[in-house]
């Protein structure tokens, strides 16, 4: 997944809990509090209503005693001893214990509130996270960073004399540029194998970046050379270093070639330009400068 789809989903995921949060708090007021009654007040009241019932059935049937008959009954049965018969068992006292401070006062809609939080916030850190290793971590296959189809070898030379010398991937960020065959005997004494296997093949992969601040290096078409309009340092077509502050030559991506021509390069690996002084195709500037300086 590339890095602009991770933080495309990111935000979605984020706008999502954020609608779901808002909802849950904003719904504050408790009816319940608001004067209803709990279902243990209810339990008692429904049992009180129906003791209620019991006793005015008794009344209607005349069953009810008087005041004077159970003064006397209670009389009765002091004096026969068979008082504590009636009377219900005191059941053992309980030990006391102190509630759970955490437990107390906590309502189902805390309980809910602090949950939906909890989640959200978790949510957001995993995201957060994803995004953040996503944009740090290349991709091991296709896109920059890894390895970059640019087309067959032969459409990539047609490309080079259309564009007047240079061809532009922007896929790899990568130029790349006719290597003369002649010049080859002097490129393996400088150049390690990965690039040479580019130029045995008659072309150069250079990195768009300049070697001193990181610009982007346009090529110049009248001097035929790579001239970066920051800081006015020039290489030439190959991308040796001709003049201004690049410690070095333009940095190389090395490429593959498949039997079938076609050209995959792996922008994962940089391979840091030759050093100042080489110039192994001993190009000159062709034409006019497109920035200040010279040949130094």
């Amino acid at each position: 997944m590339s890095t602009a789809a991770v933080i495309v989903v990111a935000v979605g995921v984020v706008l999502v809990l954020a609608a779901v949060s808002f909802f849950t708090l904003a719904r504050r007021s408790d009816v319940r509090g608001a004067g209803a009654l709990s279902s243990e007040t209810l339990s008692r009241d429904k049992a009180s209503r129906k003791d209620s019932l019991e006793f005015e059935a008794t009344a209607t049937s005349g069953a009810v005693r008087t005041a004077q008959a159970a003064e006397a009954e209670g009389t009765a049965a002091r004096g026969s001893g068979t008082a504590l018969a009636n009377v219900d068992e005191v059941p053992a006292l309980v030990p006391w214990v102190a509630p759970d401070p955490e437990a107390v006062g906590v309502s189902r809609r805390q309980f809910f509130n602090r949950a939906t939080v909890t989640l959200m916030g978790a949510g957001l850190g995993a995201f957060a996270a994803a995004a953040f290793v996503g944009f740090l971590w290349p991709s091991s296959t296709g896109g920059f960073g890894g390895s970059v189809p640019v087309g067959k070898l032969g459409v990539i030379k047609d490309g080079i004399k259309q564009g007047g010398g240079f061809f532009y991937a922007p896929e790899a960020r990568a130029w790349i540029t006719a290597y003369p065959a002649e010049a080859l005997p002097v490129a393996k004494t400088i150049y390690p194998d990965n690039v040479l296997n580019a130029m045995e093949q008659g072309i150069v992969v250079l990195s768009q970046k300049c070697p001193h601040l990181g610009c982007r290096i346009p090529e110049c078409a009248t001097s035929q050379w790579f001239e970066c309009q920051c800081h006015g340092s020039q290489y030439n077509r190959v991308g040796e270093k001709k003049a201004g502050p690049a410690p070095r030559g333009m940095d190389h991506f090395p490429a593959t070639f498949a039997a079938s021509g076609d050209v995959t390069i792996d922008t994962g690996t940089v391979v840091p330009g030759a050093a100042i002084g080489v110039n192994t195709t001993g190009q000159e500037a062709e034409g006019p400068h497109c920035t200040g300086g010279g040949d130094h």
